[in-house]
């Protein structure tokens, strides 16, 4: 590694457990330049403080993708506390928070594209593309939007220009440069991507900052160029000079626009033919007057709402070429670390199906041209080559990444069998079929990159499992209930359906319990409510269906019952087991009761039943030997005839594992795991006093999007007395807005 360390890693703490031995094993790797590895089991065990380290010691501009907005705002707000001089970014696309230009032919609903800009989501893009281009020391946290297309990065840098002190200028001529460049005059409601001229006084509002660049000139020489609050008026620093980035990503020239406009008639002239020949005369009319506004705006103000449509002209690439993304901006090597990659490489892999099925139904209805549909995201084949060195962060990682760990150095991936899946290359088996002696030999060889990270440097143990028939179910669960009530602890119940949270929880409510649920359907305001109510015992159980599963950190909770385990599906694989078990694993005293069916009225038959050894290495914390039955090659039990799944038994197999571990490091270390409670702040907070008689509309509307934008970073970053305030305003925007139709 170089000595000339860009990142200034601040934190308290020091590797423990195994972290020092998985984040050396990963930066070696990086240094012998291994594109691809996973690390391993991670849940509980500091995985942000193992991802930041190995940030610091790569010594690379970083990317960290996270399959969700909300698990992205969570991680850039833990990373900008590891990193308080760095530049670190949440950087979320429109996509995200607002439904995109689609058509429902079905009802013959056209959805147009969201007019409106959110102004804090376009100055954190900005803020991001910025410091990419100016400094090495960037950590971009961002959602799978990343790989839609950004705009072309070589117009966008040939449209920054410089403003320098003592210098002679013709502010006409500085005025003209920001108007190509997309910013636009202001008189009252100044806001990011304006400027303002008052006499001898010009100001520019940067698309990625909060404050403004006040520039006062001598005749035509620069006098003084300041940074300051536009509000308040304080004055942050001096400056010598200052540099103007485009106030959009899409940025073009009047030049370049003429120069394209014939290809989009041509293109469009075409289609229209083709609507003629069909004697469709509502797509000829209705693409006819679309595409000809498009082209009139561009002409007039090199600019419209949607222009990224005709992307392909502007960066002038053939339609088969990928379009330019977050990650161009990386202009040397970087590093990208996948969050939750089980999640989110499926993600990115159906991203650009699902957006050409949208955009194919836009096209075929006569809304936009065919070549809209080259605005796209990656395709996967795309996304794998823009990336330089990965590395994979899961606690149950999917089938690719497992096999993309084990292809060796200048190999390539192994082909895909009949049903669309990558064939298992060398060592791979072991992963799906595991056996804890097997997998401990093979790792211990050093030649996959499957790197694993076991021992929580909270010392804290896998939870306990236990075994419980469906029959007694509601019985047992009060039961549980009461106990941790007695305990001043919290359960949590998860369900496999929606209707099933709900009279669950209705039952426990008529039964006396203090409990709410949580699903798809609950809005986020309402999500915060419940994970307050429960973190200040306002609340004792909250019933849930595989909503929070990916990053719920509630180290109050000391149960959790899984219903209906042995289910052969999604909601209960052996990666949604894991996520969920491991949730207990906050809490000192963590237990997890797995709900299943059991076997009655059967006979027993040698013939389509096995006997199988529950696993030896369980027993150090086991004592009695457990013997497992498999029931028609399909079904497996235990000797109280209890049902397993395959998922199960591989489930609950890891999870004690890593408790073996665990427990032989604490007794070495001789360490008593201690439940790590966080505070919990005070919630009561006054509401903003503010005057909405003086807004519109559209312009509550506007504030509202802005608020809930706010509210879901707070929300996941588990802001509570921030989000209390936004929830506050919120709820009387609202309020406001009923009383204005």
């Amino acid at each position: 590694m170089t000595n000339n360390k860009l990142f200034d890693l601040h934190s308290k703490y020091n590797p423990a457990g195994d972290q020092g031995e998985a984040i050396a094993e990963i930066c070696n790797n990086l240094d012998e330049g291994e594109n691809f590895q996973t690390l391993w089991w991670v849940t509980g065990s500091g995985k942000t403080f193992t991802m930041a380290n190995i940030i610091k010691e790569s010594n690379k501009p970083t990317l960290i993708i996270a399959h969700n907005k909300t698990l992205a705002a969570q991680l850039a707000n833990e990373f900008k506390e590891f990193f308080p001089n760095n530049a670190v970014h949440y950087f979320v696309s429109y996509y995200d928070y607002y439904q995109p230009e689609a058509y429902v032919a079905k009802t013959d609903t056209y959805i147009e594209k969201e007019a409106t800009i959110n102004e804090e989501i376009d100055r954190l893009r900005h803020a991001a593309t910025q410091d990419l281009l100016t400094r090495k020391d960037v950590i971009i946290v961002a959602s799978v939007s990343c790989i839609y297309g950004l705009g072309d990065i070589a117009s966008y840098t040939e449209q920054v220009f410089n403003i320098s002190a003592w210098k002679e200028y013709k502010i006409e001529e500085l005025l003209k440069q920001l108007v190509a460049v997309q910013y636009t005059r202001a008189w009252a409601d100044f806001k990011p991507g304006n400027f303002q001229v008052m006499w001898d006084l010009l100001e520019i509002y940067p698309a990625s900052s909060e404050t403004v660049y006040s520039i006062e000139f001598w005749w035509d020489e620069v006098s003084q160029i300041t940074n300051r609050n536009y509000l308040t008026g304080e004055i942050y620093e001096f400056l010598t000079d200052v540099t103007i980035f485009p106030a959009k990503h899409t940025v073009t020239t009047k030049d370049k626009i003429e120069s394209i406009i014939p290809n989009i008639k041509k293109e469009l002239d075409e289609r229209l033919a083709f609507f003629k020949e069909q004697w469709d005369v509502l797509k000829f009319e209705r693409l006819k007057t679309k595409v000809e506004y498009d082209m009139e705006m561009m002409q007039e103000v090199w600019y419209v709402n949607g222009i990224e449509n005709y992307s392909r002209f502007l960066d002038g690439r053939p339609d088969w070429a990928s379009p330019a993304t977050l990650m161009d901006y990386f202009w040397d090597d970087f590093l990208c670390m996948v969050d939750e990659s089980h999640m989110t490489f499926s993600q990115i892999w159906g991203m650009y199906a699902g957006d050409r099925a949208r955009k194919v139904n836009l096209v075929e209805n006569g809304f936009r041209l065919p070549s809209a549909m080259d605005n796209r995201p990656l395709k996967f084949d795309e996304f794998e080559w823009k990336l330089k060195q990965v590395v994979a962060v899961s606690a149950t990682p999917s089938r690719y990444e497992i096999v993309k760990s084990c292809v060796p150095k200048g190999g390539s991936m192994p082909d895909k069998d009949k049903e669309g899946k990558r064939l298992l290359n060398s060592g791979a088996e072991d992963f799906f079929n595991f056996d804890a002696t097997k997998w401990e030999k093979w790792h211990a060889s050093k030649e996959k990159r499957i790197i694993p990270q076991l021992i929580r440097p909270t010392w804290l143990l896998d939870p306990e499992i236990e075994l419980h028939q469906m029959d007694f179910m509601v019985d047992d669960i009060m039961k549980n209930i009461s106990e941790v009530v007695d305990l001043w602890e919290r359960m949590l119940i998860t369900t496999v359906t929606k209707k099933s949270s709900e009279e669950l929880s209705e039952y426990l409510t008529e039964n006396g319990v203090k409990v709410k649920y949580l699903h798809s359907e609950v809005e986020t305001l309402e999500r915060l409510e419940v994970l307050r109510d429960l973190r200040t015992w306002k609340i004792d159980v909250i019933v849930w269906v595989n909503l929070l599963r990916e990053w719920l950190d509630l180290p109050e909770v000391s149960r959790i019952a899984i219903l209906d385990s042995d289910k052969q599906w999604f909601l209960r694989s052996e990666s949604a087991l894991i996520q969920i078990i491991w949730r207990a694993a906050r809490n000192a005293k963590g237990k997890v009761f797995m709900y299943v069916e059991k076997l009655k009225n059967f006979s027993y038959d040698t013939e389509n039943w096995a006997v199988l050894k529950w696993p030896k290495w369980d027993r150090v914390l086991k004592e009695e030997e457990e013997w497992i039955f498999r029931v028609d090659k399909a079904k497996m039990c235990n000797t109280e005839w209890l049902v397993i799944s395959e998922a199960m038994k591989k489930a609950i197999g890891l999870t004690y594992y890593r408790r073996k571990l665990q427990h032989a490091h604490n007794e070495a270390q001789w360490v008593t795991p201690k439940t790590v409670y966080s505070a919990i702040k005070d919630m009561w907070i006054k509401t903003k006093n503010k005057d909405y008689a003086i807004l519109d509309k559209k312009s509550v509307e506007k504030e509202i999007s802005k608020l809930e934008l706010e509210l879901d970073i707070a929300a996941a970053n588990m802001e509570y007395e921030k989000a209390a305030e936004i929830r506050d305003e919120l709820l009387e925007l609202k309020s406001w807005k009923r009383k204005l139709k």
